[in-house]
């Protein structure tokens, strides 16, 4: 039987690029079904092979996603080459009615944008042990090109030094031994709120 935790904001997930976000959330949703889901967000980018609208993202048009805009339909949205992304309020709203917790997967400027908007929430971190341990990940990946390696350095060393400022973050974990990592997510998001 899925247990929802007792404090069910959403849970809004940042960390710099390779850092293993995906992987902890993932094992959170494995192991805890039918309790969280991921808010997908609305994208005016084309659908990659293998993705599906709905799943991935809200494939939208650049029309639409600026009337949403304009209705202050987005907790958060930036623009990344030329395409934009954003996290819709309704989305958020829908899947809290349906009795999930909502999990959020952004990076640092939509976390200042969700900082700035009426939605409570709780902000967890996750960092590498080190940028040389989080370099050595991104080049293990085999799926980037120098350039974007040292762009995605570059981020994420600006991410860390965001993460240290004071009350950004409600929790801060070190992702440097996986299951541990994963154990400081799970008693972080299930701890009784007082």
């Amino acid at each position: 039987m899925a247990t929802p935790p007792l404090d069910r904001r959403p849970i809004i997930i940042s960390g710099p690029s390779g850092v293993g976000k995906g992987t902890l959330y993932n094992r959170l949703f494995a192991q805890h079904p039918d309790t969280f889901c991921l808010s997908v967000s609305h994208t005016t980018r084309t659908p990659r092979p293998g993705e599906a609208n709905g799943v991935d993202y809200h494939y939208v048009s650049m029309g639409d996603f600026e009337d949403l805009i304009a209705k202050d339909g987005f907790v958060e949205h930036a623009q990344f080459g030329g395409n934009r992304y954003g996290t819709s309020k309704m989305t958020i709203e829908d899947q809290t009615k349906k009795g999930k917790v909502v999990l959020l997967d952004i990076e640092m400027e939509g976390v200042k944008q969700i900082k700035q908007s009426s939605i409570a929430a709780r902000y967890i971190f996750i960092a590498p042990p080190s940028l040389e341990t989080l370099e050595a990940r991104l080049r293990g990946r085999g799926t980037e090109n120098e350039a974007s390696i040292q762009k995605r350095l570059n981020q994420a060393n600006n991410e860390l030094e965001f993460s240290k400022t004071p009350g950004v973050h409600d929790k801060i974990i070190i992702n440097d031994d996986l299951d541990k990592a994963y154990n400081e997510l799970e008693e972080y998001i299930y701890q009784s709120s007082d």
